[in-house]
């Protein structure tokens, strides 16, 4: 099996407890793209965007019982998704459907993730820091 890239599922408050900027570096290295949750701890959330990792919620709470490990999801054209804040994220397995998310960010928050991170953000000219 070819790895390429991945997300991870979690219920609500995803990363409660982690207000560290370190908690988000094991998903970024680990090759996570984005994690999608039912809610985000506030610090948490904020932590993974400088890391280029998209935080989404699912637009129906409900979409996340039918997420079973293995399934295999993939989300077409995400830069244009990222600027209009609506997911529509694709199903081959499990309830194979269409399952919609929200990004919910500021102009900052997605000026980052559009350029894939802090560090890459400020390399290409932005002034300052989120």
């Amino acid at each position: 099996m070819e790895w390429d890239g991945a997300f991870i599922v979690g219920g609500h408050n995803y990363g409660q407890g982690s207000s560290r900027e370190h908690a988000a570096l094991p998903p970024l290295y680990l090759g996570i793209r984005a994690v999608i949750a039912r809610g985000f701890a506030r610090i948490h959330r904020r932590n993974l965007i400088p890391q280029g990792i998209l935080p989404l919620v699912f637009a129906n709470e409900a979409d996340y019982d039918t997420a079973e490990q293995g399934d295999e999801w993939n989300i077409e054209g995400v830069r244009q998704a990222v600027e209009s804040d609506e997911i529509t994220l694709s199903t081959s397995t499990g309830s194979g459907g269409a399952i919609v998310l929200e990004a919910l960010l500021l102009t900052r928050e997605r000026e980052v993730l559009l350029a894939g991170g802090t560090l890459k953000h400020l390399r290409d000219g932005s002034q300052g820091a989120v």
